[in-house]
């Protein structure tokens, strides 16, 4: 059976839905269209997790770190970013939309039009996730390893409540930078950095 977790504030809620048991792709991606104002994700094993609009202090952040990253993909020119509100259809079938997000051109335009309209199938190659005042660092934690886990090549979970920065990298442990001033996604993205005072 399927489980429909609404997460409030720091303890998610589960929800039995026996009519999603059998949701096809297509069919959850109709059903995020038709409550866009809420950020919808699945698990590889099925569970829907629902969680609220983001308070507006985090949201501001969030921006912060999309307008920067999306300034230097500008300049760069060898890849596409995402923001907060992006799905993604990773390999092991999980649908996730991490907070920003980059993917090389050369794989962005290897997709149909059609896979790039939906939750495009596809982990991008550099993901963010912002830790907010309601975000278990456990799960951000084990959601950072199953980007890594499907080919993500970089991942930053930057956790405003400690003033970290756990940074992830395939066949590697976690890296954690404790208040950092900046931060630096060389070799991966060259040149990209992130100064952190107005993230903190």
């Amino acid at each position: 059976m399927t489980t429909l977790r609404i997460q409030a504030k720091s303890v998610p809620l589960a929800i039995h839905v026996p009519a999603m048991v059998q949701t096809s792709e297509a069919e959850f991606y109709e059903f995020c269209q038709a409550n866009q104002n809420l950020r919808i994700e699945r698990t590889a094993t099925g569970d829907v997790i629902i969680v609220p609009p983001t308070s507006s202090e985090t949201g501001n952040r969030n921006s912060k770190i999309c307008q920067q990253l999306s300034n230097w993909a500008d300049r760069d020119g060898t890849g596409e970013v995402f923001d907060s509100s992006t799905g993604f259809t990773l390999p092991n079938g999980a649908i996730r939309s991490p907070d920003a997000s980059w993917i090389r051109r050369d794989r962005w335009d290897g997709l149909t039009a059609p896979e790039q309209a939906s939750f495009a199938p596809i982990c991008p190659d550099f993901v963010i996730e912002l830790r907010s005042a309601s975000d278990a660092l456990p799960d951000l934690q084990a959601k950072m390893q199953e980007y890594i886990g499907n080919g993500a090549s970089l991942g930053w979970l930057i956790d405003r409540i400690h003033q970290t920065v756990h940074i992830y990298r395939p066949h590697q442990m976690p890296q954690v930078l404790n208040h950092p001033d900046m931060i630096s996604a060389d070799p991966d993205l060259p040149g990209f950095t992130l100064p952190l005072a107005k993230i903190w």
